[in-house]
This record gives C-alpha cells, structure tokens and sequence, in this order.
C-alpha cells in the first residue's frame, strides 16, 4: 500500500514538474513572439519591458533577443540596458557569434565612454583570437593601433604576424564582396536588377570601400616600422628556426617583396626556401623574379608559367598576372599583362589602378605641351573611376583626388582652344581616346 502511494506522489510530482517547465516554455514562446513583433515594427519602448523579463525568465532560449535587444537599447538609448544585453547574450551563448558579439560590445563601450581603452583593446583582443573576419571594419583598425602602440619597439614581429592575420582576413573579406558584387553591377548595367538586389548592391559596395580604406590605413601604419633596414635583421635571425615554416617563409618573401628588398641576399634564400617548403603557385612566382634579376629571362619565363599552370583559383591567377605585370619594365608590356590580369578577374580594381598608375608616370613624356601633358591625367582618371565603380574595396578614391587635380583646368582648355566634352586622343604609346573635361 505504501509503495502504491509513493509511486502516486512520484508521479504526481513529475506531472506538476513536467507541467510546470511546459508551461514557463510556453510563457517565454509567448513573451518572446510579441518582443519580436514589437521590434519588427519599431515599438521599441513596448519591447523594453519584454525583453528585460526574456533576459531573466529565458536567457538561452535564443541568441536572437539579444540581437533585437541592442536594436532596443540603442533605439531607446539606455546604456546600462544594452550593457546588460552584451553581458548576458556572452553568458548565455558563448560560442555563437561570438567574435562579432565582442566586437560590438567593444564598439558601444567606446561610442558611449563606458570603458577604458585598455578595458576595449582586451575585448577586441578575445574577439581577434575568435575569428578576425567577424570584428567590424573599425574594430579590426583599432585593434591592430593597439597591437602596434604596445609592440613596435619591443616586439615587432608580433606587428608583423597580426598585421598578416588581419590583412588575410580583409583580403577574404574583400574577395568574398567581389564574388557578390559582380554579378549585381551586371545586372544593374542591363536595367534587370531589383530593389532588393539594388540595396544589396549597395550595402556591399559601402562595406567594401571602407574595408579598401582600412587596408590602406593599415598598410600606412604597417610601412612606419617594415623598412628593409628592420626586415632583414630579424629575418636573418630567425630563418633557422622557421626554414621548414611555409606560412612564415610566406609571409617574410611577401613582406620583402612589397616593401622593395628584392635585392638582399635574403630575399632569394627565403623565397627558394619558400618554393622547396610549399611547391605553390605563389611561391614559384616569386622565384620568376628572381631568375628575371639574375639574368634568366627564359628560366624565368618557364617558372611563371609553372606557377600560373599550376594555379586553379581565377582570382588568384589575377594576381600573379598582375604580380607579372608590376615587375615588368615596358609599360606598353605591363598594361597588357594587367589586360591579362582582367581576364581573370574583370572586377580586379587593383589591375585598373595600376594601368592609371602607369599613365600617370608618363604624363610628362605623352605631350608637347602643358594641355597635352594633363590630358594624360584624364585617361589615368578613367581607369581610377573604373576601379571604384568594380571594386569599391580597391581604395581608388585617394588616386581620383589625385589625378583629378591634375587635368587641365578651364582657362587652360580655353587657351588651347578645344571645346569641353570633346574626344582627345592622348598620344605617344598610351593611345587612348578620352573627353575633354567639361566645366
């Protein structure tokens, strides 16, 4: 009898308990359903008081209220409620979305002064270690200022190594914007793209441009301590160490190559080192150079197109056309090798900022006089203005500035007697037809 009736008041213990999580689950369904549906239409003051019991009653039911929960917080500026929102969703889900999660609780603590800046480099410093591609645009800048104030003098290899981790990170980014770009600015050239489409358009090109003017703003900030005279020391002392290392011998060759220390000994140790570790494109065209110095135009010629061959990726094969194309002395050859480069990659801005690079460098050789020496600018300008509109990521704006302040100005048009808006075709081994400006 007694055994019955405590297998009674088990399982009527059970019901209520069953019942009862039951019922506190569909409480918080409930709660969460009409936060959404306030947030959805922007009443964001109704959504408060739903959102503080969500947080309390239901904090892991899902990382979505605390997504809505910054709209909220932000919408209806209580500070100490979003900080609340940040500090719960990273208790509550720790492992999703994180890295992007630290970054915009770094990035309120800052707008809104709540933090020092140690206290926001050492949140940015966890979301870096997370995932580098999901820090905002910003961030990742601020972050690197950080690394760079507390290493340059002491530790510079520790600039070095971020600086390629984070440069990594915005080039996939970058590259993953290129994929999705082109296709819509086809559509939108045909008259065929939608809204939808048209705001995606948008949003991609605005995220790519400023990723471009963080690369450059990290490149300038990289270029004050990656000098030849500081390179070469400490990859001198620890290439023992990292011979066998592909990534380090990667990113020591790219390193020495971008900043012209191609004629060091250790340029050529590392990058053969490079090429016998990886057997990769990459690094066999680095060895092209080399053999090109060295005298070896044929053996040069046969390692490019090893490593071009070899190459599988289209926008990968860009850039070691371009790569080819820099290191080329002829202009005329050098345009037709980012020609190339273009094939591969017709939304490759880079290649089209080189080939206004090159007219740019010519201008004062393409003219007989100052009319036709500016004129030179306007077909280097076309090229930047293309560059912006295919790849708004390529940090085109700085070289339009530029070469915009170098076309004839109106009294000069006036004197050479041409009319704005008539076609020039600039001279000597550029050859190209453009419009005079019109002012």
């Amino acid at each position: 009898m007694m055994k019955k009736i405590t297998y009674l008041l088990t399982g009527l213990f059970l019901f209520v308990a069953v019942g009862g999580n039951a019922q506190a689950s569909q409480e918080c369904n409930i709660k969460y359903n009409l936060f959404k549906g306030n947030v959805s239409t922007k009443k964001f003051t109704e959504a408060k008081p739903d959102l503080e019991w969500l947080m309390a009653n239901c904090p892991k039911l899902s990382v979505n209220i605390y997504k809505y929960g910054v709209k909220v917080a932000n919408a209806t500026k209580d500070a100490a409620l979003a900080k609340k929102v940040y500090e719960t969703r990273l208790a509550n889900f720790p492992n999703k979305g994180v890295a992007k999660a630290h970054s915009d609780y770094a990035t309120f603590l800052s707008k809104n002064k709540l933090g020092t800046d140690d206290e926001i480099f050492a949140i940015l410093e966890k979301a870096y270690k997370i995932s580098p591609k999901d820090m905002g645009v910003k961030n990742i800048y601020i972050y690197f200022q950080g690394v760079t104030d507390k290493n340059k003098d002491t530790n510079p290899q520790k600039v070095f190594d971020t600086y390629d981790d984070v440069m990594e990170s915005v080039g996939e980014k970058l590259d993953d914007y290129t994929k999705k770009i082109a296709p819509l600015l086809v559509k939108d050239s045909l008259g065929t793209i939608d809204s939808k489409e048209k705001k995606r358009l948008r949003a991609y090109t605005i995220n790519s441009k400023a990723l471009g003017q963080i690369e450059g703003g990290l490149d300038a900030k990289i270029s004050e301590i990656a000098t030849c005279e500081r390179l070469v020391p400490i990859y001198t002392r620890d290439f023992e160490a990292n011979k066998a290392n592909g990534v380090w011998l990667r990113r020591g060759v790219s390193r020495m190559y971008n900043k012209g220390c191609q004629t060091d000994p250790l340029f050529e140790k590392m990058a053969k080192a490079y090429a016998d570790v990886t057997q990769s494109a990459d690094a066999f065209n680095f060895v092209a150079g080399i053999l090109d110095r060295n005298g070896d135009a044929s053996g040069a010629a046969a390692m490019r197109k090893k490593a071009f061959d070899l190459e599988t990726d289209p926008l990968k094969k860009a850039r070691l056309k371009l790569r080819e194309a820099q290191g080329t002395r002829s202009k005329s050859r050098a345009r037709a090798l980012a020609y190339e480069a273009l094939k591969y990659n017709p939304n490759m801005g880079k290649a089209y900022l080189f080939i206004a690079s090159l007219y740019a460098k010519s201008a004062n050789s393409c003219g007989k006089d100052e009319f036709e020496k500016r004129m030179v600018y306007v077909a280097a300008l076309n090229k930047a203005l293309r560059a912006q509109k295919v790849d708004p990521g390529s940090g085109a704006s700085r070289y339009i500035k530029s070469y915009r302040g170098n076309m004839p100005s109106k009294k000069l048009i006036f004197t050479k007697g041409v009319a704005g808006g008539s076609s020039y075709k600039v001279s000597c081994w550029i050859g190209e037809t453009v419009r005079v400006p019109k002012y």
